[in-house]
C-alpha cells in the first residue's frame, strides 16, 4: 500500500512540474571584444555577428543590439535566425551585437521601492547606467570597428523586454526600432504603462517602430494589452504592432515569435 501511495505521489509531482526546455543551438562564427566601462564600472564582453555578405561588399550595415547577448544566452539562436531570414530575403542584412550579462537584474531594471520587486531583484536600479554604457561606449566601439549605418534596433525578452520599453520611453532617440518580447511590465507597479502618456514623446512622426508581444503570463499580458489599448487611442504617430501570443508560455514565446518580430521590425 505504501508503495502504491509513493508511486501516485511521484506521478502527481511529475505531472505538476513543467518540463524545462533545453536547447542546443549551434554557435555561429562571431567576434568578441571587451569594453572596460566607466558607466557600469566593470569589463563587459560583447559578441558580434556579421551577415554573410559583410565581407563581400564595402557597404555599411544597420545594427541590431541585444541584451542577454552572451554565447550561453540568446546570442546564438538570434544570430542563426538572422542568418536564416537574410538568406530567405525576408529581412535586410543586419549586424548583431550581443551584450553578455554580468548582473542582469541590476542592468535591466530601473529604480523601485516596491518590496516585491526588491525581493525578486534586490540590486535593481542600474538601467540608466546600462543605457549610458550602450549609448556612450558600446555604440562608439562598434561604429569604430565595423561598417555601420545610422539605423539601429534593439531586441529583448522578459526583463530585457522591460529595458527595451523603458529605453523607448526615456531615451527614444537611441534606436529606430524596438522589439519587446513578453516584457516584465509588472515591475515597479506597472510604472511604464501607467505613465505611458506622460513618458512618451509628443509625436513620433512615423519615424519609430515598436513591436511587442505577451505570453500567457498574466502579470505581463494584462499590462501589454493595456499598453496596446493606449497606443490604439493615441495620436502620437507611432508605427507599432502588438501580438497577443497567449498560446505561448514565458519560456517559449521568444523563439515562437522572433521571426515575425524581426521581419516586421527590420524592414523599413
Amino acid at each position: 500500500m505504501r508503495n502504491i501511495i509513493f508511486c501516485l505521489l511521484l506521478i502527481t509531482i511529475t505531472i505538476g512540474c513543467k518540463k524545462e526546455i533545453v536547447y542546443n543551438d549551434p554557435i555561429p562564427k562571431h567576434n568578441s571584444l571587451t569594453i572596460a566601462s566607466k558607466f557600469v564600472h566593470e569589463d563587459r564582453i560583447i559578441n558580434i555577428w556579421t551577415p554573410p555578405n559583410y565581407n563581400q561588399t564595402v557597404d555599411s550595415f544597420p545594427v541590431l543590439y541585444m541584451p542577454d547577448g552572451g554565447i550561453k544566452e540568446d546570442f546564438p539562436h538570434v544570430a542563426n535566425t538572422l542568418a536564416k531570414l537574410i538568406k530567405e530575403n525576408k529581412i535586410p542584412s543586419y549586424i548583431l551585437v550581443g551584450i553578455e550579462n554580468t548582473k542582469r537584474g541590476r542592468d535591466l531594471c530601473g529604480p523601485t521601492k516596491i518590496e516585491y520587486d526588491l525581493s525578486y531583484i534586490p540590486n535593481a536600479g542600474g538601467a540608466n547606467d546600462f543605457r549610458n554604457f550602450i549609448k556612450n561606449e558600446l555604440f562608439i566601439a562598434i561604429n569604430k570597428k565595423y561598417r555601420t549605418s545610422s539605423r539601429k534596433a534593439i531586441i529583448g525578452e522578459s526583463l530585457a523586454g522591460l529595458f527595451v520599453v523603458e529605453t523607448f520611453l526615456l531615451d527614444n532617440n537611441m534606436f529606430d526600432a524596438y522589439i519587446a518580447i513578453d516584457p516584465s511590465l509588472w515591475f515597479n507597479e506597472n510604472y511604464l504603462v501607467a505613465n505611458f502618456k506622460t513618458l512618451s514623446s509628443k509625436n513620433y512622426n512615423y519615424q519609430k517602430k515598436l513591436w511587442f508581444a505577451n505570453s500567457d503570463a498574466t502579470d505581463i499580458s494584462k499590462h501589454a494589452k493595456e499598453l496596446n489599448n493606449q497606443l490604439e487611442q493615441s495620436n502620437k504617430n507611432l508605427i507599432f504592432k502588438y501580438t497577443d501570443a497567449s498560446n505561448e508560455q514565458h519560456n517559449t514565446i521568444f523563439r515562437a515569435t522572433k521571426e515575425k518580430a524581426l521581419i516586421w521590425t527590420l524592414n523599413n
